[in-house]
């Protein structure tokens, strides 16, 4: 492709900017030729703001057309550019130094990386247009070329007319993370993602913890679930250790007296009693035989009876007598201990929507069985409310680990995106460093052989599982503050990309990624599509 292909209809002399003076290894310096560009600002536009830095040149060159960046911006006189060129000086000079990012070599129809090649003496440079940088990103991405791109849900920043159009392998392939601080458009960019996969049938299961979400998309785009009011989960489907995420047991011994109470439980509901095991008094081989008959086959029970149950747990077996007596007596000192846990569980019962979502009511949905049916139903989509169930960590949790085990273990799945919202809600339990994340690591490492994409956000990186973290390898980074949560993403970022994180407005996201040549700064257009996420005013 020649450089005049690239101004096809255009005058390409009201783009040429100025020749190459000197070349360095990665960049050049450029002086300025055409004055009247420069002088006459009713040309400036948001793609062209000459007086400044940050836009893109292209360099005809013998090795080909270079890509450039403008990084510096120099000039001898500042009031050169208000005379006319009869009155400049020998000695008055404007100079720009460009940094080379690609190059199109003559029997090539995209940019590849510059490498080790160079711009020479001389070489003419000339203003980049908006379909120049457009053809640059469609360039940019390690993608199938048959792929039938998303449709744009950016442009590039500050140039409104070149859209950010890229295919989702590029952005989901290695799984996408986007982060940034409160208010900077974290669930905008989201949602605009959302909306053109969404509008092209592409397959998505979304799990919003807030709610924000639950307008968004209509009954016959998405299956809408909320848990608690019209989708309930069997006890019997929740492993132990789930359970233990969900009543976010302090220590080890909470948790065996946690399953040592769910399996008097399950007792209790195999032999049709509908009250808990009392246990102060009860012959101890009797009680441990009942216990043992309970097999793999014999999971339901009845959830509302755990506290008491626990209550019921703190015995001890006493001394041996002459008798050979062995009944269990009460234990205070495991009464104090399982305290603690009796009024964790208590206070997430409180929750009214607690106890309907796990239960085996009839006229429920049942969570799983939905989950099931859509993995196997092409270009379908589902949308899973989670707000009802509470604030509290536990429960998202354990519902997120839930559902990431069971699409794993599942055969022949439909490609498709898995979003969570807020997953630093997720990531550690208030009572321990015990992860959350055993099921969602798991999809980052083993998901995309299963066609099963991960898109999550976050507004702190660095409460995400390092290990999660490691799997991630495409990031929409919007504006960050903190030094950790700076540091938690600057291994994706080079050095003139981590200095501007802080000043990223709203809306405005840098995008990186193992699929990209080279990191994009972008503006997300906002979607049509309802929100609940809005700021009240004072």
């Amino acid at each position: 492709m020649t450089l005049e292909s690239f101004y096809e209809g255009r005058n390409l002399q009201d783009y040429y900017i100025g020749k190459v003076t000197q070349v360095f290894r990665s960049n050049c310096i450029a002086q300025i030729d055409n004055h009247e560009m420069f002088a006459n600002r009713s040309k400036f536009d948001k793609s062209f703001l000459p007086n400044t830095i940050n836009y893109f040149v292209v360099v005809q060159s013998t090795a080909g057309v270079f890509l450039g960046e403008v990084f510096e911006n120099k000039s001898s006189n500042i009031e050169m550019y208000e005379n006319t060129e009869e009155d400049l000086k020998p000695g008055d000079n404007h100079t720009i130094c460009i940094d080379t990012i690609a190059i199109m070599t003559p029997d090539s129809e995209k940019f590849e990386l510059a490498g080790f090649n160079t711009l020479g003496i001389t070489d003419k440079v000339y203003l980049a247009t908006d379909e120049v940088y457009k053809l640059f990103m469609e360039s940019l991405e390690f993608s199938r070329e048959d792929e039938e791109p998303l449709p744009a849900f950016a442009t590039y920043l500050n140039r409104t007319l070149a859209d950010v159009t890229l295919k989702p392998s590029t952005l989901f392939n290695r799984h996408l993370l986007c982060v940034g601080a409160t208010n900077s458009g974290k669930s905008t960019t989201a949602l605009a993602i959302l909306d053109k996969l969404i509008n092209t049938r592409r397959k998505v299961l979304i799990i919003d913890p807030t709610g924000e979400y639950r307008d968004a998309f209509t009954n016959k785009e998405v299956t809408k679930l909320t848990l608690g009011v019209d989708t309930t989960i069997s006890p019997s489907k929740i492993s132990m250790d789930q359970w233990e995420k969900l009543f976010e047991t302090e220590n080890s011994s909470q948790g065996a007296v946690l399953a040592e109470a769910i399996t008097s439980l399950r007792y209790m509901k195999k032999v049709g009693d509908d009250s808990y095991y009392s246990k102060v008094g009860a012959n101890i081989d009797e009680v441990q035989s009942n216990l043992a008959s309970v097999s793999k086959d014999d999971t339901d029970f009845n959830l509302e009876l755990l506290p008491e149950q626990i209550q019921a747990e703190s015995v001890c077996e006493p001394d041996r007598d002459n008798n050979y007596n062995f009944r269990y007596r009460y234990d205070a000192l495991k009464a104090n201990s399982n305290a603690s846990l009796i009024q964790k569980i208590q206070y997430q019962m409180t929750n009214t929507r607690f106890l309907s979502f796990f239960s085996n009511d009839p006229g429920m949905y049942n969570l799983l069985d939905i989950v099931e049916r859509f993995l196997q139903v092409p270009k379908a989509s589902l949308y899973i409310n989670a707000s009802e169930l509470g604030a509290a960590e536990g429960i998202g949790g354990m519902v997120v680990d839930l559902i990431s085990n069971f699409v794993i273990s599942q055969d022949n799945t439909c490609p498709f995106v898995f979003y969570i919202d807020e997953v630093h809600r997720y990531s550690k339990s208030r009572y321990s460093e015990k992860e959350f994340h055993g099921g969602l690591t798991l999809l980052a490492r083993e998901g995309r052989r299963k066609g099963i994409f991960l898109y999550l956000t976050t507004q702190n990186p660095k409460d995400v599982s390092p290990v999660l973290f490691g799997q991630i390898g495409s990031m929409i980074i919007h504006r960050l503050m903190l030094n950790d949560d700076i540091r938690a993403v600057e291994t994706h970022l080079d050095d003139f990309a981590i200095k501007h994180v802080r000043k990223l407005n709203q809306g405005e996201a840098i995008l990186t990624s193992v699929n990209l040549l080279h990191n994009m700064f972008i503006q997300v257009r906002k979607s049509d599509r309802t929100q609940d996420n809005g700021t009240p005013l004072l």
